[in-house]
């Protein structure tokens, strides 16, 4: 009966979105002390290009998460290929704010500068899809 329960496509779906709903507010929590801005207090500002980069993150944590939902059975495995995933979209970016030493990411987001707001969606973004396509 038990098992029935767990194996109800609806349950399933449920706990797979509970499950990436809290891992996403962790994982921003977490972004939030790796960037030097307030994502949260730039947005209620106005700032753009905060709004664009957190989006980024935030689209790039739930594709990870989509394809490990696919790609594994169990809830367990699906939350440890999530965090691991969470954790290659940290390094990508900080190897971004490390490949350019000409300027600040972080200041420059924090400044409204769209063009890099922008940037760090689309690296978000893509490299959810490269880590995606490794989950197993």
């Amino acid at each position: 009966m038990v098992n029935a329960f767990w194996e109800n496509d609806f349950v399933a779906t449920a706990g797979h979105y509970s499950v990436v709903v809290l891992s996403t507010i962790v994982f921003l929590a977490v972004f939030e002390l790796v960037t030097k801005y307030k994502n949260w207090k730039e947005i209620r500002r106005g700032n753009l290009s905060v709004a664009m980069a957190t989006g980024g993150k935030i689209f790039g944590i739930a594709n990870v998460f989509r394809h490990s939902i696919a790609q594994n059975d169990s809830m367990l495995e699906m939350l440890a290929w999530g965090c691991f995933g969470f954790v290659l979209l940290v390094l990508g970016y900080l190897i971004f704010e490390f490949l350019t030493p000409t300027f600040n990411i972080d200041k420059e987001i924090e400044k409204d500068n769209r063009a890099v707001g922008f940037l760090s969606l689309v690296i978000s973004v893509g490299l959810s899809y490269v880590v995606g396509a490794g989950i197993r």
